[in-house]
């Protein structure tokens, strides 16, 4: 910039500055650089700028991250009486794009098809975009469907589109469709793909996916190409739960960046292996990667999976000093963790400090001090939220809730909110709700209510149902309701022998010893094995 403005003031002193060409280039040269303020103190003072500068200063500004001034630039140049032309629209409608402006796109696109260059390729494929953007893929299909002809990028986009907007399935018949249209695929068409089969954990069509990769030419487990492609691959794998092929995969890689580690660390976690995630995770610190968010997010879920409270100490002492400390997501899972290993006052403190409390922070912290016993508390935390009128609780929220009724016995305040998710919130009962009712109800002994909830669900009840009602029979040495309730358990896929062992022990209380046989005799012949409890502690070792 430094030499560029020397040429600038030479170009003032020799009358060049008259030229458009040359006056062109500059501008080019100062939007191209992020340097947006100066290419404005020299268009202000262009008397008739050509529609080559008006469309580099609203490139310029679509591409630096100021869409408004993108818009702005764009009324101001027609108000003016100057013609876009089919290089104008790609960055209005980019910047319509990153602002999700639904309305000033479809504007847009009226002045496309009054300047007739709605069947221009460059234009069409920006107004895909836009339309994908903005959630309208009605719209943005009709626009894909009036393309003369289809290049990869229109085919990109469209997939791209379907992605984005959680409509995985249809994302992957339209590249079927691509490929029947003999249009070649890119990289960014397959990384789009990719994780179309991850959000649908569709691992079958995910590894045809990586064999057309490389039948395509772009394998990055050989070639040291893509990245990008290759974290693709590999969070496809991790997500659809395939561990031992993406970790063979990622040992594999002949680079690594930071998403690549978080994507192994995130699928450890996600899947219950906390310990091989925290043993990534150090690994990754020694091959000299920093971990970032989504790192620090999925560590702490480990460290919550093993109740290891030393541990996430230490990573909350390695958060305090990086600048995300204050992010929302990292002080949840923080609070998450604590609460998860039953250190409920530092969860509170962390939760006091938070400076933007969402849906999600209230909601772990309510869960939080209902699974240890604190159902008051918890209960007194969601009126605070109630009163505090920001924040709407969600279904998950509601569980919480419920669930904190169910420990401090609260069997009317418990009916009162069940009641209200629908009344004051508009929210339907799942049957995770049903379930936390019922296990309420149970355990204040009011088996005959809770067995008509039962029986008056809009679902099938499935085992959690039944157990939390059988929980009750145990509790209150009701033999006759617990029979009823294993002639319904039996006729259910076995999902572990929790149930039937509890079956068994209500039998073996009432002296009903042939029950109780029958009981074991349907675990052996169903082959359900009784699962082994365990407990785990953290051991500090003590220097001497």
């Amino acid at each position: 910039m430094d030499e560029l403005k020397q040429l600038h003031g030479l170009m003032v002193t020799t009358s060049l500055i008259r030229d458009i060409i040359p006056l062109s280039r500059l501008i080019d040269f100062c939007t191209n650089s992020g340097e947006t303020d100066y290419a404005e103190s020299i268009f202000f003072q262009i008397d008739q700028p050509s529609v080559y500068i008006w469309n580099s200063m609203i490139r310029g500004y679509s591409n630096n991250n100021n869409p408004n001034g993108a818009l702005s630039m764009y009324r101001e140049m027609q108000q003016k009486g100057y013609f876009p032309d089919h290089f104008t629209f790609p960055f209005v409608l980019k910047a319509c794009s990153m602002i999700f402006d639904l309305n000033y796109g479809k504007c847009v696109h009226d002045r496309i098809m009054k300047t007739g260059f709605e069947l221009d390729l460059y234009a069409s494929t920006t107004l895909i975009h836009m339309y994908v953007s903005c959630a309208d893929m009605e719209a943005g299909v009709k626009v894909f469907e009036k393309i003369p002809k289809w290049n990869v990028v229109a085919w990109t986009t469209l997939i791209s589109g379907y992605v984005n907007n959680n409509r995985a399935s249809e994302a992957i018949s339209a590249f079927k469709d691509m490929e029947l249209w003999n249009v070649e695929p890119n990289e960014v068409t397959m990384v789009h793909l990719l994780v179309a089969c991850a959000r649908i954990r569709d691992v079958e069509t995910g590894i045809w996916v990586h064999d057309r990769v490389r039948q395509i030419g772009f394998d990055p487990a050989r070639l040291n190409s893509n990245i990008v492609l290759a974290a693709a691959i590999l969070e496809m794998y991790a997500k659809c739960g395939s561990l031992k092929v993406a970790r063979d995969f990622f040992d594999k890689m002949p680079q690594r960046n930071v998403v690549v580690w978080n994507s192994m660390i995130g699928a450890y976690t996600q899947y219950g292996r906390a310990k091989e995630a925290l043993s990534l995770f150090v690994g990754m610190q020694s091959a000299g990667f920093n971990p970032d968010e989504a790192t620090f997010l999925s560590v702490l879920g480990a460290c919550a999976q093993l109740g290891a409270l030393s541990l996430g100490q230490g990573i909350h002492g390695y958060v305090a000093k990086t600048n995300i400390s204050q992010n929302i997501a990292i002080g949840t899972s923080l609070m998450d963790m604590y609460a998860k290993t039953g250190d409920t006052q530092s969860a509170l403190r962390i939760f006091g400090d938070l400076q933007k409390k969402d849906v999600m922070a209230w909601t772990s912290m309510i869960i939080g001090l209902a699974v240890h016993g604190h159902g008051d508390e918890a209960l007194v935390l969601f009126k605070e939220m109630q009163a505090d009128g920001r924040i709407i609780p969600d279904h998950i929220t509601y569980i919480g809730v419920l669930c904190a009724c169910s420990h401090a016995g609260l069997v009317n305040e418990g009916l009162e909110q069940f009641n209200s998710m629908k009344n004051s919130y508009g929210l339907l009962p799942r049957i995770e709700h049903y379930g936390c009712l019922v296990d309420l109800l149970s355990r204040a002994g009011h088996l005959r209510e809770a067995e008509r909830l039962v029986e008056g669900m809009p679902f099938q009840p499935n085992i959690a149902i039944w157990g939390a009602l059988l929980n009750g029979c145990e509790i209150h040495e009701n033999v006759d309701l617990a029979n009823r309730v294993g002639n319904h358990i039996t006729e259910l896929t076995p999902q572990g022998g929790g149930v039937y062992v509890l079956l068994s022990n209500i039998y073996a209380k009432a002296g009903r010893w042939q029950e109780v046989e029958m009981a074991r005799e349907l675990m052996r012949l169903r082959r359900i094995g009784k699962a082994h409890g365990c407990s785990s502690i953290e051991v500090k070792m003590l220097s001497s």
